[in-house]
C-alpha cells in the first residue's frame, strides 16, 4: 500500500534517536528553550520577523483570530471570507469568534481563491477580514488578493499550513498577509508530531499572541512588553504578576519536544520541498497527456511546494473510476481537503447565509488527492502515474 504519509518524521530512525537523547537529557519539557530556538529558526526561514509556536496549526488559527480580536481590529458580527474549499479549522474559528463566515469560492484550474472571487464577493457584503488557505501548495493570484484587501481595508490573514516553501516573484507563501498559520501536523511538510506557528511582521499582534498562547498572562513576552502591561494595569510585584491575566487567551503551548524536533526536522525542509516538487512535477506530465483530467495551472509560482498530489477529473463519473483505479492498486487516497465548507453538518448547524459556489462544487464532486513526500519510491511514483493515464 501507498497511504498519504510513511513516517512521522522524514528521516525518521535518525529523528527518534535524536528526540529519545533530547527527552533523556533535557531537564524540563513544558515549552521553554527549544521552542524558542524553533521559533527564531523558522522566522529566519520564512523571512518574518516574528514566529509564535502553538500546540497545533488549529489552535494557531484560533489564536490569530482571538488576538485580533483583543486588539480590537475584528468584533463580535464582523464578516469574515474563507476560502469555500478549506479544513474546518480555517472556519469553525470564525464561528467560535462570534464573526459571521462567508464563503468565497475557488478556481477550479488553481484551487483557490482568486482576486475576482473577492470582487464579485465584496459587491454583495462588506468584508472585515479574509482568511485565505493556500490550498496543496498552491496559490490563487495572491497578489492581487492583497492589494484589493489593502485598498478595502479587509485584514487578510492566510493559512498556510499545506503550502510550506511555496514561493512566488513576489514572495513565498505565508507572507502576503498580516499573518499565516502553518502546521507541522504528521503528514504535512515536516512533522513535529503535533504543532503550528503563526508568523508576522507586527510586533504588536505578536506580543497578543504570545498572551493569547499561554491563558493570558505575560510570562513569555519580553521585560520591556512586560513593563508596559504592568503599568498600564497597576501591577507592581512579581508576586501579583504571575497570576494576572490581562485579556482572553487559552492554553495552547507547545512542549520543548515540539521545539526539539521543529528543529531538527528543519535541515530536512530544503530537500523535502524539492522532493514534493519534483514528484509532482514528473506526474504532471502524465496527467497533461489526459484528456479526462483538469490541469492545474501553476506558472504564476516560481517553487512549488505541493503537500499533495490533487486530481481534479472533468465529471464526478469519472471521478468514480479513478477512484477506483487508486484504490485496487493500493493507494490511500481522500477527498480534496473538506470539499466545499458549506456542506458541512456544523456549517449548516451554525450558519444561515450560504453562496453559490460552483468551482467549490466541482472541485467537492470531481477531486480527490494521494500523497506526495520524500519517501516514495520509484515503484511508488511508477505506480501511481500508472493510475493517471486516460482510461
Amino acid at each position: 500500500m501507498i497511504p498519504l504519509m510513511k513516517n512521522a518524521f522524514l528521516n525518521e530512525h535518525e529523528t527518534k534517536k535524536a528526540l529519545a537523547e533530547f527527552i533523556l537529557k533535557a531537564d524540563r519539557l513544558s515549552m521553554d528553550a527549544e521552542c524558542l530556538k524553533f521559533e527564531r529558526k523558522f522566522s529566519e526561514h520564512q523571512g518574518r520577523k516574528e514566529s509564535i509556536l502553538f500546540n497545533s496549526g488549529g489552535s494557531a488559527n484560533l489564536a490569530m483570530l482571538q488576538a485580533l480580536k483583543n486588539l480590537g481590529r475584528l468584533k463580535d458580527g464582523d464578516r469574515v471570507g474563507f476560502s469555500a474549499l478549506t479544513w474546518s479549522t480555517n472556519t469553525m474559528p470564525i464561528i467560535q469568534m462570534g464573526m459571521v463566515p462567508v464563503a468565497l469560492d475557488c478556481d477550479v484550474n488553481t484551487l483557490n481563491v482568486m482576486s475576482h472571487h473577492l470582487e464579485e464577493r465584496l459587491k454583495q457584503v462588506d468584508l472585515q477580514a479574509l482568511f485565505l488557505t493556500n490550498v496543496l501548495g498552491f496559490t490563487g493570484d495572491i497578489e492581487r488578493v492583497r492589494d484589493l484587501c489593502a485598498s478595502r481595508g479587509i485584514i487578510l490573514i492566510e493559512d498556510n499550513c499545506e503550502s510550506l516553501g511555496t514561493v512566488l516573484p513576489s514572495g513565498k507563501a505565508g507572507n502576503f498577509g498580516v499573518a499565516a498559520s502553518f502546521s507541522f501536523f504528521v503528514a504535512h511538510h515536516m512533522s513535529t508530531i503535533e504543532g503550528g506557528m503563526v508568523c508576522t511582521d507586527d510586533q504588536d499582534l505578536a506580543e497578543m499572541l504570545r498572551i493569547v498562547r499561554a491563558n493570558g498572562w505575560d510570562r513569555n513576552l519580553t521585560a520591556v512588553q512586560q513593563h508596559k502591561w504592568r503599568k498600564r494595569y497597576d501591577i507592581h510585584s512579581e508576586f501579583q504578576a504571575k497570576y494576572t491575566f490581562y485579556d482572553l487567551g487559552f492554553n495552547l503551548r507547545p512542549t520543548e519536544i515540539t521545539g526539539f524536533l521543529g528543529q531538527f526536522q528543519m535541515q530536512f525542509l530544503d530537500a523535502n520541498i524539492q522532493s514534493r516538487e519534483r514528484n509532482y512535477l514528473r506526474l504532471e506530465q502524465i496527467m497533461t497527456k489526459n484528456p479526462d483530467l483538469v490541469l492545474l495551472r501553476h506558472e504564476h509560482i516560481t517553487t512549488l511546494s505541493t503537500f499533495a498530489v490533487p486530481v481534479v477529473c472533468k465529471t464526478p463519473e469519472l471521478r468514480d473510476h479513478y477512484l477506483a483505479r487508486f484504490a485496487g492498486a493500493g493507494i490511500e487516497i481522500r477527498p480534496m481537503i473538506a470539499g466545499n465548507m458549506q456542506r458541512q453538518p456544523f456549517y449548516e448547524k451554525y450558519v444561515k447565509e450560504k453562496y453559490d459556489l460552483p468551482g467549490t462544487d466541482f472541485v467537492h464532486s470531481n477531486g480527490f488527492y494521494c500523497g506526495n513526500y520524500p519517501e516514495l519510491s520509484e515503484t511508488d511514483l511508477e505506480t501511481i502515474g500508472g493510475c493517471l493515464y486516460p482510461l
